[in-house]
């Protein structure tokens, strides 16, 4: 059973940070591009950053560009997300996403139905 699992949520003070993590079981994805998500209260699921499977290329939404970092490690956790600058609206719920289909995703990696494979989610918080 291919499962992805996040970690590394937390409380943080605005201006503050934190990594995220994204462990996978049950296959590779070495060989998949990789995103995070996230999803407010009462709001739709997000785009916030994507990594391709050899690191070459990364993509991020506008309002984290600058602040946060995507990176993966294919020989251990597949993919991190570095937030630095912390505000109170990035304030949701993380998930750790994947790609079904090698180079599936293509141009379309901000896209949910791009990508077969969710984690559970991580809580981030920030307070003011």
């Amino acid at each position: 059973q291919v499962q992805l699992v996040e970690s590394g949520g937390g409380l943080v003070q605005a201006g503050g940070s934190l990594r995220l993590s994204c462990a996978a079981s049950g296959r590779s994805f070495s060989n998949y591009a990789m995103a995070w998500f996230r999803q407010a209260p009462g709001k739709e699921r997000e785009f916030v950053a994507a990594i391709s499977w050899n690191s070459g290329s990364t993509y991020y939404a506008d309002s984290v560009k600058g602040r946060f970092t995507i990176s993966r490690d294919n020989a251990k956790n597949p993919v991190y997300l570095r937030m630095n600058r912390l505000k109170p609206e990035d304030t949701a719920v993380y998930y750790c996403a994947a790609e079904g289909t090698p180079g599936y995703s293509g141009n379309y990696y901000g896209f949910i139905t791009s990508y077969d494979y969710w984690g559970q989610g991580t809580q981030v918080t920030v307070s003011s």
